[in-house]
């Protein structure tokens, strides 16, 4: 699996490697909302980190720029603990929302639950729908 981590504090995107290292994930770090787009489309990851507060390209920006060209999902890590902006992150298209500092075993079972349902919708093992109107 592949884990990108976009925060502006270099010591968290440090911190969260040592944590993520004995998932034998590959990590990648950025630490600014340009960087971390750069490295999503190069490297492609199974699953974005994502901080809010960063500064000239935020968490939300961020997210509105990833959901027009990928559907990868997007754990926000943010220190806000406020219901409204949560609610706007989710809103703005993150699947997930976990608040900083959180557990690592939490951390870890959010990527995991993630990934399982990205795998479990992907294109092809997802419901087929069929128009009958269309087919009769």
């Amino acid at each position: 699996m592949k884990i990108l981590v976009i925060d502006d504090d270099p010591a968290l995107t440090d911190l969260l490697k040592l944590i993520l290292a004995p998932t034998n994930a590959i990590v990648f770090s950025a630490n600014s909302g340009a960087e971390g787009l750069r490295l999503l489309r190069e490297k492609t990851p199974s699953i974005v980190i994502l901080d809010l507060m960063m500064p000239e390209m935020d968490g939300w920006q961020v997210t509105s720029e990833i959901r027009s060209f990928s559907s990868v999902p997007i754990l926000v890590l943010s220190v806000i603990d406020n219901p409204g902006m949560v609610a706007l992150a989710l809103d703005a298209g993150a699947d997930d929302y976990l608040i900083k500092p959180a557990p690592s075993g939490v951390l870890i079972a959010h990527i995991n639950s993630l990934t399982r349902r990205k795998t479990a919708i992907s294109p092809d093992t997802a419901p087929l729908h069929v128009n009958l109107r269309s087919v009769i």
